[in-house]
C-alpha cells in the first residue's frame, strides 16, 4: 500500500472490524499489522449488520403515506378558536397517544408480522432464483432455436417469393394528369 487516502479506504474495507487503522486491537501499540493478521480471512456477515436507530426509513419509502401530524387531523379555523389550555391538552393528547398506540401495537403485533414478512420475502424470493429466472432463461433458449428455425424459413419461403412478386410489380407504371 502506497499510503494514500483512497489506499486507507480499501484498507478499511479489506480488514476486518477487528483491526483498527491504529493498529490490531489486540496488539494496540502495533502501528504495522503482523503478516497473520493481514492474511487472515474476514468475511463481513451481511445478517449482523448495524442497523441505524436513529434514521430507521433511509430510503423514504415512508415519506408520503404515514407522516400524520396534529395539524393535518385538527385545525381550527379563523375566529374560532378554543381556550388555549384545550388547544394544548388535544394536542399532547393526539401526540401522545398517537405515539403509545403505535409503540403498543408494534410491541405486540410487529414481531409477529416481521416473522410473517420475513417467510414472504423468503418464498417470494425462492421462487424468483429456483422458478422464474430459470423458466425464462429456459423460455428465451427455446424461443431462440424456435426463431432460428423461423429465420430459415421465412428466408427459404418467402423471400424467393416476395422478390419475385417486387420485380413482377416493379414494371407498373402510374402517372396522372391534371386537367383543367
Amino acid at each position: 500500500m502506497t499510503g494514500g487516502p483512497k489506499d486507507d479506504r480499501e484498507e478499511e474495507f479489506l480488514h476486518s472490524p477487528f483491526i483498527r487503522k491504529q493498529g490490531n486491537i489486540y496488539k494496540p501499540n502495533n502501528k504495522d499489522m503482523d503478516n497473520d493478521s493481514l492474511n487472515e480471512k474476514t468475511m463481513e456477515d451481511i445478517h449482523t449488520k448495524e442497523i441505524d436507530l436513529v434514521n430507521r426509513d433511509p430510503k423514504r419509502i415512508n415519506d408520503d403515506v404515514v407522516k400524520v401530524d396534529f395539524e393535518d387531523v385538527i385545525a381550527e379555523p379563523a375566529g374560532t378558536y378554543s381556550f388555549d389550555g384545550v388547544w394544548k391538552a388535544s394536542f399532547t393528547t393526539f401526540t401522545v397517544t398517537k405515539y403509545w398506540c403505535y409503540r403498543l401495537l408494534t410491541a405486540l403485533v410487529g414481531i409477529p408480522l416481521a416473522l410473517i414478512w420475513g417467510i414472504f420475502f423468503a418464498i417470494l424470493s425462492f421462487l424468483h432464483i429456483w422458478a422464474v429466472v430459470p423458466c425464462v432463461k429456459s423460455y428465451l433458449i427455446e424461443i431462440h432455436c424456435v426463431s432460428r428455425v423461423y429465420s430459415i424459413c421465412v428466408h427459404t419461403f418467402c423471400d424467393p417469393l416476395f422478390e419475385a412478386m417486387g420485380k413482377c410489380l416493379s414494371s407498373i407504371r402510374i402517372s396522372t394528369t391534371k386537367e383543367v
